[in-house]
């Protein structure tokens, strides 16, 4: 039995054939039991797999603590850390998983499920993308985690499920950094406002964000009168994203009032149509 041969989607399996395995053996450590000292290492795998089958993740991952502290040098104990890893990720304590998959990862560099100790960091990560609010930290270090599985697994079952993931926590901070740019622009606090969609402008323009981001800043720039940097902006949001509601928005708004959407001036976004216009923007 080899648990980098199941990984992600076969840990599951995996679980619920040794689950049936452990509930027709005997010899297998019985729920309520915590004498560990008098099982093998193997018993006590089976155990908290078993645990594990029945959604007692946390359990399983104290049993599998079990194994690692009465047999550490073991196949056993190696097997235990990742299995905890995953068991504590399981139970929603990432703080934990991502403790055991570290430890994995430092004691087993080079282990087939280095791979998988790496992604399931980045997932602990990942995973609390949701909950932290305006604080983004969590969303850095899930990018951070994910680039290094990219980076240093890139032929894993792993690399193409971080990239995706890599790539909505990417929008994500892009979507943080439009919503309090839009807080701004309705308070009318436009030069803040501008600082924060220009970081997704010149930051985040690979995501889906981009072009409100330029339609905010023909917004914003009109109401500061800076019709130079208002214009460049209709300019690039009609190369770039024409067939969009935000050009057409920004269209309107700038003709209304008797505008072109051209770039002009000398400012930051007409180095942006600059480079777009070379082929090194977006």
């Amino acid at each position: 039995m080899t648990i980098g041969k199941s990984r992600a989607t076969g840990v599951s399996a995996l679980v619920i054939c040794i689950a049936l395995a452990a509930c027709g053996d005997n010899s297998a450590v019985e729920r309520g039991d915590v004498d560990y000292e008098q099982y093998t290492a193997e018993q006590i795998f089976e155990r908290a797999e078993y645990d594990l089958a029945q959604k007692d993740a946390d359990l399983a991952a104290s049993v599998f603590g079990e194994v690692e502290r009465l047999y550490p040098y073991s196949e056993w104990a190696k097997r235990s850390v990742i299995m905890q890893a995953f068991a504590y990720h399981q139970a929603k304590d990432y703080e934990n998983s991502r403790s055991a998959a570290q430890r994995f990862i430092d004691f087993y560099p080079t282990d087939e499920d280095a791979a998988y100790a790496q992604y399931l960091l980045a997932l602990s990560y990942y995973d609390q993308i949701d909950e932290v609010g305006r604080d983004q930290g969590l969303t850095f270090q899930a990018l951070q985690s994910l680039r290094e599985v990219i980076e240093r697994y890139p032929d894993s079952e792993y690399a193409r499920s971080s990239i995706l993931k890599f790539d909505l926590a990417f929008d994500h901070l892009a979507s943080k950094e439009m919503e309090i740019g839009r807080y701004y622009l309705r308070g009318d606090h436009f030069p803040a406002a501008i600082n924060r969609f220009r970081v997704v402008v010149e930051d985040f323009q690979t995501t889906s964000h981009t072009a409100e981001a330029l339609h905010r800043l023909v917004e914003a720039y009109l109401s500061l009168g800076l019709v130079n940097e208002a214009q460049t902006a209709g300019a690039i949001l009609g190369h770039n994203f024409q067939s969009t509601e935000w050009y057409e928005d920004s269209y309107k708004l700038l003709t209304g009032q008797g505008l072109t959407l051209q770039a002009k001036g000398d400012n930051w976004l007409r180095q942006i149509y600059r480079q777009m216009l070379q082929g090194r923007w977006l």
